[in-house]
């Protein structure tokens, strides 16, 4: 088992204090975010128009007006740290609150959405299931949540390199994994390990089924202009991509 990082503390705590961190980083020329995770995620969700978005877990909710101005109508944003874009345009509402229970959010209550998004969100859920199950609730027919989440090889393969592992060992472990990110070498996270089938029976048990999933990488001309992106990505594999939907859906396209 891995020793805990005595600086490491709860991780909406300290997501509170990274946020605007994440932000700069992600609008960086060479994010990642930038250049593989939000063109992936943008080309899932289609055409928004007309659809009414919950961004959970949204950060500073500048996703959420995009899709707003791409035509999205009443659309929500809520995040633990409140850091929020000045003026957001008409039909976003942005709210700090947990995304763990979407109902325990005033702002959310007898709302329903057409999508819902965990855009790297996911992970800071309390209960996954529990948390799934809310989002599944508030989601009007023919909706569905679109998530995301780092390969769990990723830090698998972080581990077994910090403490002398293998890379089986770590996937497979239990103990939490404790790591600082390069947003900000000051601040530590500490997390839940998982593994792809800890994944897949989390959607199954909320009573979702996967529609689609991606693995999204770099396009030949990005992999050539940021070659050390390249090789991040060839290392740590990069994020899952789901599109979920009830499975009450799903048994209705066999009637």
């Amino acid at each position: 088992m891995t020793a805990r990082d005595p600086s490491a503390r709860n991780p909406s705590q300290v997501w509170q204090e990274l946020s605007a961190d994440y932000e700069q980083a992600r609008a960086r020329e060479d994010s990642l975010d930038r250049l593989v995770e939000w063109p992936a995620q943008r080309d899932l969700l289609g055409d928004v128009t007309g659809r009414s978005i919950l961004d959970l877990g949204c950060g500073n909710g500048g996703k959420l007006a995009e899709l707003v101005r791409d035509g999205a109508v009443a659309s929500a944003g809520v995040d633990i740290a409140g850091n929020f874009i000045a003026a957001p345009p008409a039909g976003v509402e942005l709210m700090r609150g947990d995304l763990s229970d979407p109902e325990s959010v005033p702002e959310l209550s007898g709302r329903t959405f057409d999508r819902i998004l965990f855009l790297q969100s996911f992970g800071y859920a309390k209960d996954p299931v529990h948390t799934l199950r809310a989002a599944r609730a508030k989601l009007n027919p023919d909706g569905f949540i679109l998530l995301t989440r780092t390969q769990p090889i990723r830090y698998a393969v972080e581990r077994a390199e910090k403490n002398g592992t293998t890379l089986g060992e770590e996937y497979f472990s239990r103990a939490d994994y404790t790591y600082r990110t390069s947003w900000n070498d000051h601040l530590a996270l500490t997390k839940r390990t998982y593994t792809m089938s800890d994944l897949l029976n989390a959607f199954s048990a909320a009573g979702l089924w996967i529609e689609t999933a991606v693995e999204p990488q770099l396009t030949e001309e990005d992999a050539r202009r940021h070659p050390h992106k390249q090789a991040w990505l060839n290392k740590y594999l990069g994020i899952l991509i789901f599109k979920l939907r009830p499975l009450s859906s799903r048994f209705a396209s066999f009637q």
